[in-house]
């Protein structure tokens, strides 16, 4: 043993890091896991061989915080079983996978990653929206299957200028598609709770009346019970069989089963979506459609969002164990 040992003080020995509890590893720890590793004891259950119950059990007395994706529900009956926890950090901007009315009861806390992928989403919505109606993943598939080789047509996509394209909930993700939109020469329009007094968009009192009068319609909105397949067979006939949905809230906005049918039967003229009814699983039958655009609910996801959003999480969690103001805490109305 060092001779120096015997005379160190207590207080130069490294502080013990806080304990939060990590269901599932979150996407954002791909890249920057090891800036939470550095600063918190981060107990994974998803690399612990005991079942999630007993785990869950053995760190239950010590455990005030938990941090999540929205890949995983944090379902009423986990969140009784930590009866230390007085904070959810999620890594997702939305908070439909956190039983809000159970933390609402229990007077826990819940922050989100704010708007930290807004312009990201902002910008895939318009990629899929362009991708769709000017045939672009289409046309990828065209090329790469040596169709061209043998055939010079290829059906003609739209474009952009002057289509009338109505946005769905025009928060921070749908006002910024509204800009950027209304700069590629749109006719922007939206519905959404409340009609905002300080945008230049046509405002629309309910969903059925803005696909009416919309080329195209693009989903931003959070899910609720209000939200929940707002995009129906209604809606999808009033849009019409050019119309073109794109979704980049939850899959769940839109009557899958009826989205399907609209597109099999040509209904409705095209579909980009990010998100889907129940992830990872896709209906097949979207897999044939060339005027379907699919991703694996991504387009929030760049190395710049990811960095943003491990800083408003590690800001939150810093602040909640130091009794400071939280960056992102969310308003729990439900």
């Amino acid at each position: 043993m060092d001779p120096q040992d015997h005379h160190r003080s207590p207080s130069l020995q490294p502080p013990e890091l806080e304990k939060i509890l990590v269901l599932r590893r979150p996407y954002i720890f791909s890249v920057h896991e090891h800036d939470f590793s550095n600063r918190f004891h981060l107990l994974k259950a998803y690399e612990s061989p005991l079942p999630l119950h007993d785990f869950v059990h053995a760190h239950a007395q010590c455990v005030k915080a938990v941090l999540c994706s929205g890949t995983y529900p944090i379902k009423a009956e986990l969140i009784r079983h930590l009866p230390a926890l007085q904070l959810i950090a999620s890594a997702a901007t939305g908070v439909n996978h956190i039983d809000m009315v159970e933390c609402g009861r229990r007077g826990i806390i819940v922050t989100n990653a704010g708007d930290t992928y807004s312009d990201d989403v902002a910008d895939g919505s318009v990629g899929l929206l362009i991708d769709v109606m000017r045939r672009i993943t289409s046309g990828d598939r065209f090329v790469r299957g040596g169709y061209w080789l043998t055939s010079t047509h290829y059906p003609l996509g739209s474009n952009l200028r002057g289509k009338r394209v109505g946005i769905v909930g025009l928060g921070n993700i749908g006002s910024r598609v509204a800009t950027r939109l209304e700069a590629m020469g749109c006719i922007v329009s939206y519905t959404s709770r409340h009609k905002k007094h300080s945008t230049p968009f046509t405002f629309y009192p309910n969903i059925l009346q803005l696909a009416f009068d919309s080329d195209a319609l693009v989903l931003c909105c959070s899910l609720t019970n209000d939200t929940r397949h707002m995009i129906d067979n209604k809606v999808m006939m009033a849009l019409g069989k050019k119309g073109v949905i794109v979704n980049v809230g939850r899959g769940a906005l839109i009557d899958e089963a009826e989205l399907v049918k609209c597109l099999v039967e040509g209904d409705i003229g095209g579909v980009g979506l990010d998100v889907f009814e129940k992830e990872p699983n896709v209906p097949k039958e979207l897999f044939e459609l060339d005027n379907v655009v699919l991703l694996p609910h991504n387009t929030a996801f760049t190395k710049e969002s990811f960095y943003d959003a491990a800083q408003v999480l590690i800001g939150n969690l810093e602040a909640f164990f130091t009794n400071k103001p939280l960056l992102t805490p969310v308003d729990n109305k439900f």
